[in-house]
Parts: structure tokens; C-alpha cells; sequence
């Protein structure tokens, strides 16, 4: 692994937020001034590839990247706002469902959050 993938998964990792690319770069580049947005690219798709973070694509709005943690997501439907949520596991329940191995799941539950419910 790269000292800038290392750099990129514990920027990924230590985050509250769900950072995108650009994020990711801007901050890496505070430690590593002469990294390029290419190079942060790369790394993210490699990262993901090596299932070692993920990639959150939601309509509308850049790719944001997220630690592998089980959890799924809380969207704002109007702003975007994305927030971390935990459910039980479902695997068991989906396998027994359609009878097979499922590999993986991305939840995310769109809603209005808080603020554009005050709008409203």
C-alpha cells in the first residue's frame, strides 16, 4: 500500500463526516502539499476496490467515502445531509428470503431531515 492510500484510509477512518474526493484531497494536501487530485482518485478506487473503505454514490450530489463499519444511512432527500445509522443485522433475514448467500448490502432511508422540516 501507498504512503498516501495509508494517508487517505486513516483520513476515511478517524472522519465523523462522509467525506468526497475533493475533500479527502484538501485535506491531504495540508500534510502532503504536492499531491495531486489524480493520485487521491486512484488511491480511493483501489482502496474500494480492496474492499478496505467504501464508496457512498447517492443521486445528485459527488461520491462520498466511508469506513467499511457496518452501519447504513440517513439522507436528506431535500439537502443531502448524510448521517450514520445502525440497524440490526439483516443478512440472516435477506439469505433466508432469497435463499442464497448475500454478500453485502448499502442501506440508505431517505427522509427530511430536521432543518428542511422547519422550511417546510
Amino acid at each position: 500500500m501507498t504512503r498516501y492510500a495509508k494517508q487517505i484510509l486513516e483520513l476515511v477512518n478517524q472522519s465523523k463526516r462522509h467525506m468526497t474526493a475533493e475533500q479527502l484531497y484538501l485535506e491531504l494536501k495540508k500534510t502532503e502539499p504536492k499531491v495531486v487530485q489524480a493520485t487521491v482518485y486512484n488511491n480511493l478506487n483501489t482502496l474500494c476496490q480492496e474492499g478496505l473503505i467504501r464508496k457512498l454514490s447517492i443521486e445528485g450530489s459527488p461520491d462520498r467515502y466511508d469506513k467499511i463499519q457496518k452501519h447504513d444511512h440517513l439522507v436528506c432527500k431535500e439537502c443531502g445531509a448524510l448521517s450514520d445509522i445502525t440497524f440490526s443485522d439483516m443478512t440472516k433475514d435477506l439469505e433466508q428470503q432469497f435463499g442464497g448467500e448475500i454478500i453485502s448490502y448499502d442501506l440508505k432511508v431517505f427522509y427530511l431531515c430536521p432543518k428542511c422540516r422547519e422550511k417546510h
